[in-house]
């Protein structure tokens, strides 16, 4: 399911125009990723919640060459989903 998909259907389920819907979708999205940037965790009850985790340096190895390369630490976001996700999805 794509945003655009997400708005129609909400805007069809509300009678609210898709342009407001649209932009609702996107001042949420937006802050979640604002407060990600910040380090914060996301908890939206119910449906999950989003971690800025580290991901300590490592070496890898390139598969063309079979020579060893180091893997500098980076940060990664995370999805752990909630309970009643997790019962609906089953």
């Amino acid at each position: 399911m794509t945003k655009k998909e997400i708005v129609t259907n909400i805007a069809d389920q509300t009678d609210i125009k898709q342009v407001d819907v649209k932009k609702t979708v996107q001042m949420t999205l937006d802050l979640i990723v604002e407060a990600l940037t910040k380090g914060d965790t996301v908890e939206l009850r119910n449906f999950g919640i989003f971690k800025v985790k580290s991901r300590k340096p490592r070496m890898a190895r390139n598969p063309k060459t079979g020579e060893s390369v180091p893997v500098p630490e980076k940060k990664v976001v995370t999805f752990k989903s909630g309970l009643m996700m997790k019962e609906k999805v089953k």
